[in-house]
């Protein structure tokens, strides 16, 4: 296991607001390994950080249109599962452009699988 360096028990929330990194290792337009649907976004993960599934912390990156390879932004949103034990970040260049509804639809695609709640900034 690689060394991490972040406490497993920090809640996702403590990320809104914070500028961070993003390794991509699902671009936009590529095929989920196992189930086979379509990536609608760039998805990937913060290097070095544990979520609950004891991987990195996944992230969504929405208002990029184009596949990346890592990109940078602010956490705009946590999307709290409650049928699974792997909560993910949203991740936007602006803080505030997008609704709970608006990323609520750009993910889609995979959390129609959960039951889920978005948490966003307050304002």
């Amino acid at each position: 296991m690689k060394n991490r360096d972040i406490n497993t028990t920090l809640s996702l929330e403590s990320y809104l607001g914070k500028f961070i990194k993003v390794k991509i290792d699902r671009p936009l337009a590529s095929r989920h390994p196992e189930h086979g649907f379509v990536y609608c976004l760039n998805y990937g993960f913060i290097p070095d950080t544990v979520s609950g599934d004891g991987e990195e912390i996944d992230a969504y990156v929405v208002g990029e249109f184009e596949a990346v390879e890592a990109y940078e932004g602010y956490v705009v949103a946590v999307i709290k599962r409650k049928n699974d034990v792997e909560d993910k970040l949203v991740v936007c260049k602006e803080k505030r452009k997008y609704s709970k509804e608006q990323i609520a639809a750009l993910v889609e695609f995979q959390e129609r699988f959960f039951e889920t709640e978005i948490q966003m900034l307050q304002n």
